[in-house]
């Protein structure tokens, strides 16, 4: 079977008399043997059984799990080729879901060290009662069994030191969850509160938002979903006020601790659902011109705030997101009517090996409507 394409979430296409196939593991262009695992009225799954002619990007995976584990789906893939494939796979979503017919999406930022990036990892445990062993590692492709691994190749080495620490002190029975963590330094982070899971992406990603911000012209800066209030702190000497936005009560006061920690004395934090303050605070900025940074969780924004920004009408929407298909869902609706423009998306590979990427995705006001 050919390969045709790499849809987003890692798994090739491929054609059985016409019929669709995905198969896990693959490189478009390759020629595979595949074995059908699952049919379904529209398409097949199928496991890999070889790659009769490989790709020229194919290379041997760095991790001795990859394939068993679920954690990464691209080592099989030379780094500047998942490069490739990833803007690829936003572009076709961007035309799929967001039905936008021009390609506004950049190439994707690289990320300086493509493994031992992640500064938090989740270890799971699983009694195996046929083997009677606790299993200590990640969750299987494809499954909720747990497969062993006493080391991640896109882990900080601070975190895989911890890793024979809770396989030491297992627990009674399984069914517990280790969340270990590598704080950033000198930013104060709750436990339970987000923060970017690669610090070497960090600089990169500040720097295309404070460009995007200073070439609007905006004077005000709103934050919404603003966590521990990065974005806002290191966009705070752009703007004449910023106001930041959040709902865990934990975040809001490290935000606080933060702006003092970091010079950022020209805003606020404010504790709320973004579209239950957002009204307020675009009238509030109403005299002069105004930039809204969204950066909501994997599920998007809430109806409510997209419709209150279609009506109050901000200068410039900078949308940060960790979903590119949720993204395009809500471009979809920011820019159906014409309000809004659609400037530039720029996706930027905070997660080498794995389906996911982040993209930022600059919106004007047309002036005209």
């Amino acid at each position: 079977m050919h390969i045709d394409d790499v849809a987003f979430g890692g798994e090739g296409v491929g054609r059985v008399n016409g019929f669709v196939v995905f198969v896990p593991l693959v490189i478009e262009g390759e020629t595979v043997e595949a074995e059908i695992i699952e049919i379904k009225k529209k398409f097949a799954r199928a496991e890999l059984v070889n790659v009769v002619e490989p790709a020229v990007s194919r290379v041997d995976p760095s991790c001795r799990f990859f394939g068993d584990c679920g954690g990464c789906q691209y080592q099989h893939m030379s780094y500047d080729a998942q490069l490739v494939m990833k803007q690829k796979q936003v572009a076709s979503l961007f035309g799929r879901i967001g039905g936008l017919t021009e390609n506004r999406v950049e190439p994707v930022v690289a990320c300086p060290q493509p493994y031992h990036y992640r500064n938090r990892i989740l270890i799971r445990s699983q009694w195996n009662g046929k083997a009677k062993k606790l299993l200590i590692g990640f969750r299987k492709r494809n499954s909720h069994w747990v497969v062993e691994v006493d080391d991640c190749k896109i882990a900080e080495p601070a975190l895989n030191a911890q890793i024979p620490k809770v396989r030491n002190n297992p627990p009674n029975k399984g069914g517990v969850k280790v969340n270990l963590r590598v704080a950033p330094e000198k930013w104060v982070v709750p436990d339970h509160s987000f923060f970017q899971t690669n610090f070497f992406m960090l600089p990169r990603m500040v720097e295309i938002l404070r460009k995007m911000f200073q070439s609007s012209g905006s004077t005000y800066l709103i934050d919404t979903y603003c966590g521990v209030g990065f974005f806002s702190i290191e966009l705070a000497d752009l703007a004449k006020r910023y106001v930041g936005v959040e709902y865990d009560h934990h975040a809001i006061i490290a935000a606080r601790e933060n702006a003092t920690n970091f010079g950022g004395g020209n805003g606020e934090f404010l504790e709320g659902r973004t579209e239950h303050l957002l009204p307020e605070l675009l009238a509030k900025f109403s005299d002069g011109t105004t930039t809204v940074v969204l950066d909501p969780p994997r599920k998007g924004c809430a109806p409510a705030a997209l419709e209150q920004l279609l009506e109050i009408r901000p200068t410039q929407i900078i949308y940060v997101s960790c979903h590119p298909a949720t993204l395009a869902r809500d471009l979809n609706t920011i820019c159906a009517d014409g309000v809004y423009r659609l400037e530039q998306v720029v996706p930027l590979d905070m997660f080498p090996h794995t389906q996911h990427v982040e993209c930022v995705a600059d919106l004007r006001i047309n002036t005209s409507k």
